[in-house]
């Protein structure tokens, strides 16, 4: 199986494993189910940070459009549950998304920065998965549905990076960067039990 396709994700330290695209084609539909909660998190991130940096008119016209695209995604993802056959239910989470945000400092402006580079990192590794699924799913139809989604995922995490660089300074983030996506890469090197996005 060829990762030659998360090679351009610059910002993650080590590509995804086959054992987690194996993982995630033989449990598509817990994958569809995950991916449903995945964009309204995302959605719902967007939003918390507009509502603690209101004054920040750059991250908030940004996030709003991040947020609305999220909303739109977690639409047509919900779409597929249905034509699946799938009803919507909770679902345990990896602890992905903990360990990341664990990292998050508690002061200003070391508190702006780690929760924009976590949520940087998060869209990348989504984008980089949800690539790896529209390359290599069976279903040609889902295929297709998860390549077009790359785009906006890429967009996002770019633009999760550029508010980083905006507000804070370069050295500084390319630095707490590459400390992050070290946890990152360190999180997802133990294959969670349970087929996830991030697991």
């Amino acid at each position: 199986m060829s990762l030659s396709l998360t090679t351009t994700i610059k910002i993650l330290q080590q590509p995804t494993s086959d054992r987690w695209i194996s993982q995630a084609l033989e449990n598509l539909d817990i994958v569809l189910l995950d991916h449903s909660h995945c964009e309204r998190k995302a959605a719902g991130v967007a939003i918390n940070m507009m509502f603690r940096y209101p004054s920040y008119a750059k991250l908030v016209r940004q996030l709003t459009a991040i947020a609305k695209e999220e909303l739109e995604h977690f639409e047509q993802v919900n779409q597929w549950l249905e034509k699946r056959g799938i009803p919507l239910a909770p679902l345990n989470s990896p602890p992905y998304g903990a360990k990341l945000k664990a990292q998050i400092r508690h002061q200003e402006p070391d508190r702006l920065l780690d929760s924009l580079l976590v949520s940087a990192l998060i869209e990348a590794r989504s984008h980089e998965r949800l690539g790896l699924i529209g390359e290599y799913c069976p279903d040609r139809e889902l295929a297709a549905f998860y390549r077009g989604l790359m785009a906006s995922e890429a967009r996002h995490y770019g633009m999760y990076w550029l508010l980083a660089t905006h507000y804070c300074d370069r050295d500084t983030v390319d630095r707490r960067l590459e400390e992050l996506s070290t946890v990152e890469s360190e999180i997802l090197s133990t294959l969670y039990h349970e087929p996830r996005v991030h697991s």
